[in-house]
């Protein structure tokens, strides 16, 4: 039987491929992943969360928003290429 202060394996055995980013530094463009989907920035704005805390919600390109407290974490992935066929 493992005891309270034994180690733990790691929450995520494989290294991410993808870089994360504080919610409070993201900006439009960004791509992020969210709810299973990569989704591009289009506007940010600050808010109260719940319980007081500072709160960045977003609004996709793709429709809809979300809100992530300041401090959390996202993937970030490198946006697409632009279209060069102009």
């Amino acid at each position: 039987m493992a005891g309270s202060f034994d180690p733990h394996p790691p929450h995520r055995p494989e290294p991410l491929i993808h870089s994360t980013k504080r919610a409070a530094l993201v900006h439009p463009g960004d791509v992020i992943g969210y709810e299973g989907l990569w989704r591009t920035v289009r506007a940010v704005r600050t808010a109260l969360g719940p319980l007081g805390g500072l709160a960045i919600v977003v609004a996709w390109e793709e429709g809809g928003s979300g809100r992530f407290p300041a401090g959390d974490e996202v993937l970030v992935a490198e946006p697409p290429p632009a279209d060069a066929s102009g």
